[in-house]
């Protein structure tokens, strides 16, 4: 209690009580409230700097704990997801271990993906993001070109991963970067260009140095370098680069290497075991080298892996299981305008055979199913309904009068 006569004032700026908006009362002292907001801020500037990826309190995930993670939200590819959690986990472990001069230092294997568009690359990576506790980012290799020529530098990939980690060095130097359509930088032909390929093999040589381990000089606002903008050195050595890619027509190279067909059944007695429709399981780095990589960068991605295509019950399991379905997004707009939507099985099933008949993947229950629903998403909030019924009947009219009927594979 203050004693009689004594006035309160503010212990950090001398500012008496009458002076200011709120003081508060501790037990030796006070704080007034521009002071306590001047705190505040100073808190929050020293925790930026600090960064918000500290791996010292960080729980390791085992790897069947990761891939259970990704089978709540991506549906099949049980191999991919054992490779992705294996190189996840081992990232973690070698970001916390202290290297001595008597230890063995763990290097990093940088990951390639290959599977046809719309089996879930992609997704395997935004749903990895979801559970890290290290900088992540997903770049586009198309925009990448030689230094130089219109486009974006190979430094602008770290760019993105300094931005996400708040521009905290020593963060984004243990991330982890995920390289999507890789595939689209391949070289026109097996053999090494004569001519300038600014948008394939020079960025595939380009990204050995980032790749392997190196410290770059990065722009920290992107674009392309000057002299006169200030750089960012940063290490790549313990980024872990992952790199996923469609790879089109790569079977028909799986397919001579094998000495097999596609299509047919001349094919020699020993080979009657290989699944002809999924050559995709049989890959190997030298069929990444007849696509068009260059033998530098398939040594710099030593884990490859697949995923599988789409049958029909996977498809039929991606529509209504994971956590983020699309039918249970649809049935949540609906309830936020209190309707209650409703599918039937017929509507499932012919939405899963159209999306088959498209050949585009998961990607195309989306667009299959916008085109179903779009005319009620019009309609309903209007016209106060309590609840909504899809029938196949329906789906088929509207379908047959929408654009995306004309996506139908010739």
């Amino acid at each position: 209690m203050a004693s009689k006569g004594r006035v309160d004032k503010c212990s950090f700026c001398g500012r008496e009580k009458m002076d200011v908006n709120l003081l508060i009362a501790g037990i030796d002292g006070h704080i007034c409230d521009r002071c306590a907001e001047q705190a505040h801020s100073i808190i929050l500037e020293e925790l930026k700097k600090k960064g918000s990826f500290d791996l010292t309190g960080i729980k390791l995930m085992k790897p069947r704990e990761i891939k259970d993670f990704l089978d709540r939200y991506v549906i099949g590819q049980d191999h991919a997801k054992k490779i992705l959690s294996v190189a996840v986990y081992n990232h973690y472990k070698r970001l916390v271990q202290r290297v001595d001069d008597d230890e063995i230092e763990i290097e990093k294997s940088n990951i390639i993906l290959v599977g046809e568009t719309g089996t879930g690359k992609t997704l395997l990576a935004r749903t990895i993001a979801r559970m890290l506790h290290v900088p992540f980012t997903i770049v586009d290799a198309t925009v990448l070109t030689e230094a130089g020529y219109v486009g974006e530098d190979i430094e602008s990939l770290l760019t993105r991963l300094l931005q996400v980690a708040d521009y905290n060095v020593e963060a984004a130097e243990r991330g982890i970067v995920f390289i999507d359509e890789i595939d689209k930088i391949a070289r026109k032909g097996d053999n090494p260009s004569i001519t300038r390929d600014v948008s394939g093999e020079g960025v595939q040589q380009g990204l050995l140095k980032l790749l392997e381990g190196s410290i770059v000089n990065v722009p920290p606002q992107g674009g392309r370098k000057h002299p006169e903008q200030k750089m960012i050195p940063v290490n790549t050595k313990n980024i872990l680069f992952i790199c996923g890619g469609a790879f089109d027509g790569i079977e028909r190279k799986i397919a001579q290497r094998l000495n097999t067909k596609v299509i047919g059944y001349s094919a020699a007695r020993e080979t009657d075991r290989i699944e002809r429709e999924n050559l995709l399981q049989y890959i190997s780095p030298q069929d990444l080298k007849s696509f068009g990589m260059i033998p530098e960068i398939i040594g710099r991605l030593p884990v490859l892996t697949y995923l599988d295509p789409l049958d029909k019950d996977t498809l039929r399991k991606i529509l209504t299981e994971p956590k983020n379905s699309i039918i249970k997004q649809y049935i949540k707009l609906f309830e936020l305008d209190n309707i209650q939507l409703h599918f039937d099985e017929e509507v499932l099933s012919y939405i899963v055979d159209k999306a088959v008949e498209f050949k585009l993947g998961a990607r195309g229950l989306r667009s299959i199913c916008e085109s179903i629903m779009n005319d009620a998403m019009f309609h309903s909030p209007s016209q106060e309904l309590r609840s909504l019924r899809i029938t196949r009947e329906y789906a088929e009219e509207k379908l047959e009068h929408s654009h995306v009927n004309r996506l139908k594979a010739g």
